[in-house]
């Protein structure tokens, strides 16, 4: 058994590096993970424009921004989300952030969700926030899409 894992470790421990530097080497316009889109020709006030216009129709309500890197969203979320994350009479908060990033040598964009589930939401000291696995990023990708398509084209602010 032991031989058995020393094989194992020289095949694997060799590979380890190849995996890493494959995970650095992805170009911003292809980054993100599931939901990120980019918004061609563009800058981070028009986009954050188009998010404030596209999100409170999908029942989101402004939370924060950190211009010109992040705008965030805040929506009450169903009974479900009470058991999953939270407790009868605790109502949970979801809270999507979505991050801006300049794609270099373009005036692209890449925007992309994080999204997180929120205790006493507001509640200065007391908010409790836990991200979400990466699958509900994907969830929006077409508002994303929405926001992408209304930003497109504005030029970028010089």
């Amino acid at each position: 058994m032991k031989r058995i894992r020393q094989k194992i470790s020289f095949v694997v421990i060799p590979l380890l590096p190849l995996l890493f530097i494959g995970c650095f080497t992805l170009p911003v316009s292809q980054s993100g993970g599931p939901g990120s889109v980019t918004v061609s020709n563009s800058n981070p006030d028009t986009i954050i424009a188009a998010a404030r216009s596209i999100f409170p129709n999908y029942g989101y309500s402004f939370y924060d921004s950190h211009y010109p890197s992040s705008i965030s969203f805040d929506k009450d979320s169903s009974r479900m989300a009470q058991v999953l994350w939270g407790s009868y009479g605790h109502p949970q908060t979801i809270r999507v952030k979505m991050q801006i990033t300049p794609i270099p040598g373009s005036g692209d964009y890449r925007i992309s969700p994080k999204v997180s589930t929120v205790s006493n939401a507001g509640e200065a000291g007391f908010e409790s926030k836990r991200p979400l696995v990466s699958l509900w990023n994907s969830e929006f990708g077409p508002l994303f899409k929405q926001v992408a398509t209304k930003a497109s084209g504005a030029g970028s602010l010089q």
